[in-house]
Order: structure tokens, then sequence, then C-alpha cells
């Protein structure tokens, strides 16, 4: 973190009726910083440095070391995301949520360039570096590598990156332990106990998003998944804890709004039972993970966001007897299933925010912000809702006992509004869940995203700037080659290479596109979806033309030429995988009369290259490129050899000619 910013300090896994405190036992010489007497506490530092927060517990205590850097190493800029995390400023913050960025370490220096242990700034180059760590082990060691990349904004070179080790402060091994050279941290196997987690940031003009490393001793009854980012050598296994599981970036993604997708179904005996007859159709579409909206009680609203009780399935969708086996039939398909988790608040409906509403002596007025007038804190001047204050321990062990009940009926979650709930949750949130099933995925909902979200939080985020460019392109207020500009602005934006994106062009909070944009271009942003770096998402009846944002599905009016599109594009992406998530994206040259609704790119795998052609305009355009290609659109089998070049009515998409 850097000096001026909050850090919640928040205990894990604690019982809120013992007595919690924190105290900052180690600081810098000119730091007067300090905390207050709560089991949950805001930290602002006030100079750069190291500081160590202590936690007193009833039987133990805890250090947290906390590396802070000057303020002028802020990060700043598009996915930043300084001061963002769990406060509900639109309409009155109560104060006590606050934003957390914890590195949970104890702190080793190294310096890839000689700049000093607190990166003072050369004043040379730009923007937000990033960096990845590797570990394996060697010998009688383990050998933990940095290799930081500056930005892509940036005049540095790699060389001219510092990087500074951090060791985690729940393992045990120390400082004196390791040794460190140059981008290399060493540690001795016979001081590991059951792990160790190293984490690094890069620092250039600023600190990057801190990666991480495990490194496991392993016992005779340790089961390994190998295909899952994990190594085995000897006794010991080491993997990168933020890579996302791997499942989780091959899949074509598809949004259910769950009490309008099968509404049309009269003979189900719930809604749960109408969503399970259509399974079938899903399979047959070719999409293999499943986000249901909100699937908890409610207060009527039909988007199910406004939660009355955290453990119980909606009446008016069915009972959890019903929702597993709408789950187990969609894993006998190969389907995965994201369940929605809300946070955040709870809707002003449920019976705690009833007995607390204008009545300080509730039991449950602490479990809520509250605003001067009396009116719960919340957003955006949402009525219905009202926002849980992170401090209170008891919020934390309700919501964390529902997140424990509902991932045992889930492959992953979707978190709704992840801006607006403290880091200090979703860290304990992820750890919790992963140490059970490390596969288990956790998608955020951030607007715009932030990438320090992908340190210890979230595998798979929104990419909510390629979805307003897509938007802004079909509406013709931005030439289709931004779109580039759109996912190259992750590396910009300081997110690490390893982190992976949803794309998206609707869902239930937005505009159908087809409605905003029309034909053509929606065929074309499809195109995008499926030819870009990411995971593509589709919200239920997109594939059929589907016009109203949130109506019942209009199954009787599909439109073929719609579906025949996706159809082909989710073949597409299923027969080459190079187009897919861990394909390279390449600028190419290339000409066209259209150019502000034309687009050109390469896509590379390991050994296949790939040219994809989008045209956001009305009728047919030729495109003239640099290549040599098979003109076999693999989109549409045809042939756009053209006299000029390749013609593209929407998608084409041809293989390079070696």
């Amino acid at each position: 973190m850097a000096v001026g910013d909050s850090l919640q300090l928040a205990p894990r896994d604690p019982d809120p009726e013992a007595d919690y405190e924190w105290t900052i036992s180690e600081a810098p010489l000119a730091s007067e910083a300090s905390v207050g007497d709560e089991a949950v506490e805001a930290f602002v530092p006030d100079v750069p440095g190291r500081y160590t927060a202590t936690l007193r517990t009833p039987s133990d205590r805890f250090d947290l070391t906390i590396r802070v850097f000057p303020s002028d190493r802020r990060p700043t800029g598009e996915g930043s995301g300084a001061g963002r995390s769990g406060m509900s400023g639109m309409s009155g913050y109560s104060g006590q949520s606050g934003s957390a960025r914890p590195f949970q370490s104890g702190g080793v220096s190294g310096s890839g360039s000689g700049s000093g242990a607190l990166g003072e700034s050369s004043g040379e180059g730009s923007g937000r570096p990033r960096i990845r760590l590797d570990a394996a082990i060697e010998g009688s060691e383990a050998v933990i590598t940095a290799t930081p990349t500056p930005n892509p904004a940036s005049t540095q070179d790699a060389d001219d990156l510092d990087v500074e080790f951090m060791l985690d402060d729940r393992d045990g091994v120390t400082e004196g332990d390791v040794t460190i050279d140059d981008r290399e941290l060493r540690i001795p196997l016979d001081v590991i106990g059951e792990q160790v987690r190293v984490h690094a940031v890069a620092i250039g003009d600023s600190y990057s998003v801190a990666d991480s490393v495990t490194v496991d001793r392993l016992t005779n009854d340790d089961e390994l998944v190998t295909d899952g980012g994990v190594a085995a050598t000897g006794n010991f296994a080491v993997h990168r804890p933020n890579d996302p599981p791997e499942w989780g970036k091959s899949v074509t993604l598809y949004e259910i709004y769950v009490r309008g997708y099968a509404a049309d179904d009269d003979e189900a005996d719930n809604t749960f039972e109408a969503l399970e007859n259509r399974l079938d159709y899903m399979e047959e579409l070719g999409v293999d993970c499943l986000w249901l909206t909100p699937v908890l009680q409610h207060d009527g609203a039909p988007h199910g966001y406004n939660i009355t009780d955290f453990f119980s399935i909606a009446d008016d969708l069915g009972d959890r007897e019903a929702y597993e086996s709408f789950v187990d039939a969609a894993h006998e398909r190969g389907m995965s299933v994201l369940f929605d988790l809300v946070m955040n608040h709870s809707a002003r409906d449920h019976p705690y925010f009833q007995d607390a509403y204008q009545n300080p002596d509730s039991e449950y007025y602490d479990w809520y912000e509250w605003q001067d007038n009396g009116e719960p804190g919340t957003y955006f001047g949402w009525e219905y809702i009202a926002n849980f204050d992170f401090s209170n321990l008891e919020v934390r062990e309700h919501l964390l006992e529902a997140v424990g009940m509902w991932a045992d009926v889930a492959d992953g979650f979707r978190c709704d509004m992840a801006w607006a709930v403290p880091e200090s949750f979703w860290k304990e949130m992820r750890d919790r869940l992963k140490s059970k099933d490390p596969e288990f995925l956790l998608l955020d909902e951030t607007i715009p995203y932030i990438a320090d979200f992908h340190e210890g939080m979230f595998d798979i985020h929104f990419d909510t700037t390629l979805y307003f460019t897509l938007r802004q392109v079909g509406n013709g207020h931005q030439p289709a080659e931004s779109i580039l500009d759109a996912v190259e602005g992750r590396k910009r934006s300081a997110f690490p290479d390893h982190a992976a994106f949803m794309l998206y062009m609707e869902n239930h909070d937005e505009t159908r596109y087809v409605v905003e944009c029309g034909d053509a271009a929606t065929k074309a942003a499809a195109g995008a979806l499926f030819t870009l770096p990411g995971i593509p998402m589709l919200y239920g009846g997109q594939e059929l033309g589907q016009r109203g944002r949130r109506d019942h599905l209009a199954w009787d009016h599909a439109r073929e030429e719609i579906r025949d599109h996706y159809d082909d594009l989710i073949q597409l992406k299923e027969n080459h995988p190079a187009l897919g998530e861990n394909g390279d994206l390449v600028r190419l040259d290339y000409e066209a009369n259209d150019a502000d609704n034309v687009v050109a790119f390469g896509r590379e795998g390991d050994d296949t290259e790939y040219v994809v052609l989008l045209n956001f305009g009305e009728g047919t355009e030729t495109v003239g490129i640099d290549k040599t290609v098979d003109a076999t659109n693999l989109v549409t089998g045809d042939s756009i050899a053209a006299e000029d070049g390749l013609t593209v009515e929407n998608v084409a998409v041809v293989e390079v000619d070696e």
C-alpha cells in the first residue's frame, strides 16, 4: 500500500463474542500512525517503510507485516482501484468498511537495479509495472524467480525495475532463513514447515500488483492435481495460487436470468425443473458454464439481488432439492454452475434490517452502515437495499457461513458488486474456498475493473473496458480498432499476464446489444467475443436475437440467422483453441475503405496463426492484409478471396499459410 491509503485490519474466522485488539507494534521512526481498539480497524500509514500490525486474541497473537511505499508511488489511472473497495461513498458512507490492500507477509527486499529498499522514484518511465513469480525445487532448496515487466507505456526496461520479495507471516520462514541474489530467492527445504508462501512486487514509478507462489511439504496422504498448475518434486509441490483454474479459462459462459429463461414451461413443478428441462438445449448450443442470477430468498424484485435470507432457496423458484437436482443434471452434461453471490447488502425487507431500522437498541443495528439522517448506507440512490457494515464480526461470520454452505453446491461464485466489499473479506473467503477446492472459480463484477483484485481475491474479471468499447464501436462513436486498445489496456492497467477476463456485450443490467447497435454490429461484436483473448459470455436469449433485457424469452420468435451465427462462433472456438484465452493477440497492418467499421488482427498459438476480420458496418467490406493465408473463412466454410484482399460481411477467420 501507499502512504495515506487505508487498510482494513480484520481477524480471520473470529468469535464475535471474544475480545480482539490491534496494535502497531513496529513502525518507521518518523511514524505516528496508530489504530483504535476495535476488532476491525482502519490503518492509515503516514510515512513509507515497514510496519507490523499485531493482533491479540484471547489465546494467541499474530503479526501482519505491511509494506508502505511513498505516496508518489501510489498506483493511479484505470485499473488502480485506489480507495474503491468496500466504501459506499455514493450516499453517506459510514466510514467503517474501508479499503483493504494488505501484503500478508514478512519482508525481504531484493533489488534488480539497486535503487534502494524503498523504491524511490528515478523520475523515469511511466505506468505501473507487472510481475510473475515461479518456483522450482533444486536440490535442497526451493528457488523462487521473479520476472518483472515494465508497463507498456513505460520508457524503462525490465532491468530498470526493482523487485521486493515478501515472506508470508503465517508460515514461520524469516528473512534470516533465505538468501536473495538479484531476482531470485532461495529457501532451504529444511526450514519449510507445512507450507511457505512468497509474495513479490515489481517497483518502477509505482509498485505492481503482487504475485505469489506456494511451496507445500507433501505427506503420504496428499493428492495432487498435476494439470492444475501444481508441480511436484520429491516431497514438495509448488504452485501459483493466483493462476485461474484451467477449466475456467476454456469455457463458454452462459448467463441465465432465472425468472425469465424458462417461464414458458407450464408443465414443470418449479423454476429449477423448468431450467433443467432446458439443459439439453444449452448442451446442444455448446455452452458449458452456467451463471444463474441469484436464487436465494428475496424481497419480490424479479432480479433476486435484494436478499432476505442468505441460507434459503427462494420459494418462487423451488427448494434446495430442486436446485441441487439442476446442478447435478448440469454436471451430468459436463457443465459447471456459477452461483451469484451477493455479499455487500441485504434487502431492506430482511428481518434483521427491519428490526434495526430506526432502532439503535436492536441487536442488528450495528450490522448495517447508517447515514447521519438515519437512513442506511447504499449506492446510487438504491432504495431497496442496505449495506452491511463489515467492521462487525457477526456480519462477517454470517456471510462466511453462507459462503461455505453454497460453495458445496456450486463450481464457483460470480461475486456481485465486488468493488463494494472490503478486500479483507474477499481474501479470507478465497483462502477458505481454495483450501478446500483449489479449482473453485471466483469471478468478480467490478466496474471499472481493478487490477489489485487479481492478487489473492479473484480468478476471472468482467472485462468492463471491452464491454464499453464494443458499445462505442457499435454506436459509431469509436473506430473498430479501438477494441484492440481495450484488450491491450489490461496490461496498461497493470493486470498481470496470468489474469483472465470474461468478455461480454450484454447482461441482465444492460440494453440488448442488438437493440442499441443493430444487426450488423451485433454479429461483429459477437465475433469479437469469440476471437479476442478471454472467456466469452452469452446472456441467455442473446443467441435468439432477444430484444427485451429481462423479459421472458421469446422462444417462438427466435431469429434463426442469429442462432446460426452463434452456433458457428461457438464451434469456431471449440475447433481453434488459439483463438481463446491462451493465444497471443497481434496487431496487423490492413487497409479497408470503411476503416472505422473494420478491424483486422492476428491470433497466434503454439503452431498456428490466424487472421481475424470484423466488420461492424452494413454490407460487405474488402480488407487488404500483408499475409499469405488460406482464404477459407473458418466461421462459415466459404472462400472469402477477392482481387484486392479478403471479403468480410461481419466475422471472418482465416489461417495463415506457413
